[in-house]
């Protein structure tokens, strides 16, 4: 679907095949400075060019594959499976710490994926709360407090003790940068989902842990669509010609399943977001069995990459 948006043309794709075959073809590029150059980058939500900062996010071929691998020690499978009871022993922690009566939008459903992303990293857990800061000022009057934001990040990147294998030629800069990318992605994504998915068991969803999970993230996915993605060269597909340089999303509303993206950049962080919502799913199932919502709940997008959230979630635990 071909729309135009600040001046230019962008294509949408909604096909779910034709999803699969853009997210895996390297002719579909991410790095920001191929985008049209009369693009403001904060309008269109870029990040610092591949040459700028080196990021999972924005480099392509060898280069992301080298830099992917130095996340490989911390988000392994057999990793997960050993930190998924910590995940549980979390949520249940702060849990028990509200009040009965609580808005869990107001703190806990950002101080949770933020408090096990931080025991993860081998942050300590006194720093949760600058965690928090950092990842609210990226939202507040953006971009004018992203320097105080990442002031922030770094400075918890030299608490984290959790081994990253940065490729050679690396910098402190290129380190500290993959911990903000971990904390704030890992936060912007969980916390959206775990309100949805709290909803959904006040709601006396009949399913298990794992369905909560599947159907919470089918229906309120996290982010609607995909970061930018820019060709480089002419493409020919599904019959429609794209020109060198054209900006392409792919919606992940209608592509639900691939939530957490496909091929060389699917999400790495996305066992870990699944299981951090399995694990809060069967904790406050647990631990809460009578809990209620206290007023109707209603949520909306604010837009862009960022997807639907909910205004508040009052509960009563007990």
């Amino acid at each position: 679907m071909q729309q135009t948006w600040y001046d230019h043309p962008v294509w949408i794709i909604t096909d779910p095949g034709l999803a699969r075959t853009v997210l895996s073809d390297g002719r579909f590029a991410k790095d920001p400075a191929l985008a049209p150059k009369h693009w403001d980058t904060r309008t269109a939500g870029l990040e610092p060019t591949a040459a700028e900062q080196m990021s999972v996010t924005t480099l392509d071929g060898e280069p992301h594959t080298r830099l992917r691998k130095a996340f490989a020690p911390l988000f392994s499978a057999a990793k997960m499976r050993a930190f998924y009871p910590r995940m549980q022993a979390i949520a249940a922690k702060l849990l028990n710490q509200l009040p009965n009566e609580v808005d869990l939008i107001d703190d806990f459903t950002t101080r949770y994926p933020l408090a096990v992303l931080c025991e993860l990293l081998g942050i300590p857990e006194h720093h949760v709360g600058t965690a928090m800061d950092a990842c609210r000022l990226m939202h507040v009057d953006y971009p004018a407090n992203v320097p105080a934001a990442m002031a922030g990040f770094a400075r918890l990147a030299t608490e984290a003790t959790a081994e990253l294998r940065m490729p050679d030629g690396s910098t402190e800069q290129d380190r500290d940068y993959q911990i903000f990318t971990i904390l704030f992605a890992g936060q912007l994504t969980t916390d959206l989902a775990a309100g949805f998915l709290i909803a959904r068991i006040l709601s006396d969803a009949n399913e298990s842990a794992d369905e909560l999970v599947r159907e919470t993230l089918r229906e309120h996915p996290p982010a609607p669509f995909t970061l930018w993605r820019f060709t480089t060269t002419d493409v020919e597909i599904a019959g429609t010609h794209l020109p060198q340089g054209s900006p392409v999303l792919v919606d992940l509303t209608s592509t639900p399943d691939l939530v957490f993206g496909y091929g060389p950049h699917f999400c790495i962080g996305a066992q870990l977001a699944q299981l951090e919502l399995k694990a809060l799913a069967e904790t406050f199932r647990t631990g809460y069995p009578n809990a209620t919502a206290t007023a109707p709940l209603t949520h909306s997008s604010p837009g862009g990459i960022m997807g639907s959230r909910l205004h508040a979630l009052p509960v009563r635990l007990a």
